[in-house]
């Protein structure tokens, strides 16, 4: 787990000194909080413009719950690589990819777990809406 995080910050910290040296060299006075303020603005938008498309033809075809999971997802992959982050930090635990992978693995499973039982509800609430349309012919008139 240290080994892959320290991998990713030394690829931030490359793409960091390159920006850096960018800045430098057009003569630009930015700050390095500017320069956070202005590539991560660039970056939000940058996702924005990507993912909005993508939710928008998702909400069009009623798959909200796909963008509810999309938005659960990353919450809880950012919630747990933070905590094994602040484990490695403070010593109060193994900061261990596992426990990532676990975790991940563990909000997979309830998830599939709730879709079938999404599934099974929609399933009945459609079965009885479906009979309740049919239409009942009347006693009287089947002899004639």
């Amino acid at each position: 787990m240290e080994t892959i995080l320290y991998n990713i910050i030394a690829v931030i910290s490359r793409i960091h000194s390159y920006i850096l040296t960018l800045n430098d060299q057009n003569a630009n006075s930015f700050t390095d909080k500017e320069l956070h303020f202005i590539i991560f603005g660039i970056v939000g938008i940058c996702l924005i413009l990507a993912l909005h498309p993508l939710f928008l033809w998702l909400a069009r075809k009623n798959h909200t719950m796909v963008i509810s999971f999309l938005y659960v997802f990353t919450v809880v992959l950012v919630i747990t690589f933070a905590i094994e982050i602040g484990q490695g930090v403070t010593g109060t635990g193994a900061m261990e990819f596992d426990d990532v992978v676990y975790g991940i693995g563990g909000f997979l499973l309830f998830f599939l777990i709730f879709l079938i039982i999404r599934g099974i509800i929609h399933l009945i609430i459609r079965l009885i809406r479906k009979r309740e349309r049919k239409p009942r012919r009347r006693r009287d008139t089947e002899y004639f």
